[in-house]
């Protein structure tokens, strides 16, 4: 790992003047949003610590970075931090990365190359042993390639007192929600994943293998030639019927149009990598079944896909002979069938337009927060008809959304709080299913058979399922040291705060049934006494935390991985306004912490908006959270007492940054991203020159504090006066170091405070 300790500036775009020694803190560089944020974090952050003699190094995890990485033209910053998650002194500030769909993945090979990087395109149909390997390479950087390798531990994810208190205080909008919602969650009753799912837990350790053996009776086909698995280890598969996934999505369609409601798509077509896109793909060629039925085959020539969404296939028609002709029918087709909820109603981005943009996340929470409504073709608000192919966690948002309707949007000015404690370790439940997706080429049945070990003779079939050409069949496995860890954590957290703890485990589901007999052996080794500890269905378990959040009472979500994802969303956006503000703790399991600093699914929004008007709305609060809690454990792992006067101090001014308002508002003109850093430079040089723990670091910090405080005046009108004008950043994925620092910090006043620390 390239560790930076002069210029802020992306450490792994170059292998040069690597250092041996291990900083105390590895902070990650991203993309978007928050990449552009740590140009302007970073340097202050630095400084303050290499006062209290707290090194600060930096990663490069980026999509831009890992592309280089895959081909040895960078780092491989990704496997090096996947390595330190091993040690028990590794402190990891892992900030929000693009999850990159395959348009998003394009659009970086494009600039890469643009900018002289000699890389290869993206081969869709890859035919030569290079181009198979190209390919090999770019899919490992696809999705979600970064989480996997780095959640070496159980996700604990929370909102701080502060920021409740301030959410309490300062209670954020909601939409008014009406008896007479008609919005509605649509979901398949089966031939989904949730309906098909089968799973067993392998006794001893060993070798599986993934093979789908032909209807027509030919040789099987080796979809996965080896599987590792240890003992204890849950092994599920499942899959998605096309034909009933077909099915479901034509009655939508129909059904949004015969009740006037705008239709929305809400997947995971980024962190799913091979499932979603191609559910993605169905719901488009849904949509527009007449283009598909005349235009399909001139579009699959040109390499224009469903899967990539419309956004994409609409670029693409100006290079064909009957592009005005297809654009003519996509319109009509759109212009007769159901309203389109939209990404951007003024720019004509609908639902369908981009698969990274239907990130079920974060899209179902803002609509029910917004009083069940999403964004028409009009520009206007309505009620939707919000489509949710599979149904394994489908129910959560129903539940929500009929609780809003009959009782009314929540208040967060007195509603409590769902905590999460989330199973993510070593790859656990969905996330880990990526490299074991596969769409079927030919009617047969899939089968997960035994090669060595793992309790049985060699050839035993452990799970199978009857599928059909173009169903989407996955297997996903999850280890046993991570579930224990999990029932521990959840116990953990419910002593410590008093809360009931809630297993949202589904008897009706395969994988969670057996999860479910996991958790009671589990808990029968642990402390419970006096402990509210509960298994619930997800459907239950959200009517149970909805009813105790009216009453102000607080309630633990105890998740699997794609659950955790929803929930530390969903009740986020709910209670605070947004999940960028929550405390989210990963306790590796071998004892280091990985801090991680909220969602990045507005970052392209506010890219936008910087680049249009030199103005970022993105809120670091996140990265201040995660880096007081950075520091507090590198005080316990070094001894060094001055980190934790670092985190005392940091955790201090965060919360007057809270109270006094100084975090980015929400229009041009006012204090945004930048003018935040400032004022929290000054709120910590404060607290550490008034603070009598380190007698040093108030010596050192009160003159800093000084100047802070004499020119702030001075500081917040170099940071407002640059804004309202176009910038330049010189990319997207891999912009201009140079240029994005001079945007991004363009105080040469505070530049020259933080300067002198350094």
């Amino acid at each position: 790992m390239t560790v930076q300790s002069a210029q802020p500036a992306q450490a792994s775009q170059s292998t040069q003047s690597r250092q041996t020694a291990e900083p105390d803190i590895v902070y990650t560089w991203t993309d978007e949003a928050p990449m552009l944020a740590t140009h302007s974090f970073l340097p202050i952050v630095r400084g303050f610590a290499r006062r209290a003699g707290v090194s600060v190094g930096t990663a490069d995890i980026s999509l831009a970075g890992r592309i280089l990485a895959a081909f040895s033209l960078a780092d491989d910053d990704l496997a090096r931090l996947g390595e330190l998650t091993q040690s028990p002194a590794a402190t990891i500030i892992k900030l929000p990365n693009i999850s990159a769909s395959l348009p998003q993945l394009k659009a970086a090979i494009a600039e890469l190359k643009a900018l002289g990087h000699e890389i290869p395109d993206y081969p869709d149909s890859p035919s030569t042993p290079a181009e198979r390997e190209a390919r090999a390479a770019y899919d490992a950087v696809k999705g979600s390639a970064v989480n996997p390798v780095l959640r070496e531990g159980n996700s604990d994810r929370r909102a701080p007192a502060a920021v409740k208190a301030y959410a309490r205080s300062h209670p954020h909008s909601m939409g008014a929600w009406s008896p007479e919602s008609r919005t509605r969650v649509a979901t398949m009753g089966s031939g989904d994943f949730r309906h098909n799912e089968r799973s067993v837990v392998v006794p001893e350790a060993g070798t599986l293998q993934i093979r789908l053996r032909p209807a027509d009776g030919g040789d099987p086909v080796i979809l996965r030639e080896s599987l590792p698995v240890s003992a204890g280890e849950v092994v599920d598969a499942t899959f998605m019927s096309a034909v009933a996934l077909d099915e479901f999505l034509t009655q939508q369609v129909a059904a949004a149009k015969d009740e006037d409601l705008l239709l929305s798509v809400h997947l995971k077509a980024t962190m799913m990598k091979v499932s979603d896109p191609l559910i993605f793909g169905h719901a488009v060629r849904a949509a527009l079944p007449g283009v598909f039925s005349t235009y399909g085959q001139v579009l699959a020539e040109a390499g224009l896909r469903a899967e990539d969404g419309l956004g994409s296939i609409l670029a693409g028609l100006k290079a064909l002979p009957q592009g005005e002709e297809i654009r003519g029918a996509i319109e009509t087709e759109l212009a007769a069938g159901p309203r389109l909820s939209m990404v951007d109603s003024d720019r004509g981005i609908t639902n369908l337009h981009v698969p990274s943009d239907v990130i079920i996340d974060a899209s179902m929470p803002a609509m029910i927060r917004a009083g069940g409504h999403l964004w028409g073709p009009d520009g206007q608000t309505a009620d939707t008809l919000a489509v949710i192919p599979d149904s394994s966690y489908a129910g959560v948002y129903q539940a929500a959304i009929e609780d809003c309707r009959t009782h009314g949007a929540l208040d967060p000015a007195t509603m409590g709080s769902v905590p999460n404690v989330g199973l993510m370790a070593r790859k656990a439940e969905e996330y880990g299913s990526h490299d074991k997706t596969f769409l079927i080429p030919a009617d047969g049945t899939v089968e997960v058979v035994v090669v060595e070990g793992a309790g049985a003779a060699p050839g035993t079939v452990l799970l199978s399922h009857e599928v059909a050409a173009g169903d989407i069949w996955r297997a996903c496995t999850t280890q046993d040291a991570p579930i224990r860890d999990w029932v521990h954590l959840a116990v953990t957290r419910a002593r410590a705060t008093g809360a009931p703890a809630v297993f949202w485990l589904d008897p009706e589901r395969g994988h969670d049934a057996v999860l479910i007999d996991l958790v009671h052996r589990y808990l029968a080794d642990e402390d419970t006494e006096g402990l509210d500890i509960r298994v619930l269905d997800p459907v239950a378990a959200t009517r149970l935390s909805l009813e105790r959040a009216r009453r102000g009472e607080d309630t633990i979500s105890v998740t699997g991985n794609v659950l955790r994802d929803y929930n530390t969303d969903l009740f986020p956006i709910l209670e605070v306004g947004t999940s960028a503000k929550m405390l989210s703790v990963v306790p590796l399991m071998n004892g280091g912490g990985l801090y991680e600093t909220g969602a990045g699914g507005s970052a392209p929004k506010h890219v936008r908006q910087l680049l249009e008007e030199d103005y970022l709305r993105w809120d670091s609060l996140g990265e201040f959270l995660a880096l007081a809690e950075a520091f507090h454990h590198v005080a316990q792992v070094s001894g060094n007492e001055r980190a934790e006067v670092l985190a005392d101090a940091l955790e201090a001014a965060t919360a007057r940054l809270l109270e006094e308002n100084r975090s980015p508002a929400r229009r041009l003109g006012q204090i945004d991203n930048r003018g935040s850093h400032a004022w929290l430079a000054l709120y910590w040089a404060r607290e550490l020159a008034a603070q009598e723990t380190s007698p040093e670091l108030a010596a050192v910090f009160d003159p800093i504090a000084q100047q802070l405080e004499a020119f702030n005046d001075t500081i917040q009108a170099e940071l407002l006066g640059v804004q309202g004008s176009p910038v330049d950043i010189g990319g997207y994925y891999r912009p201009d170091e140079a240029l994005t620092d001079a945007v991004m910090r363009p105080s040469t006043t505070l530049n020259a405070v933080i300067e002198a620390l350094a």
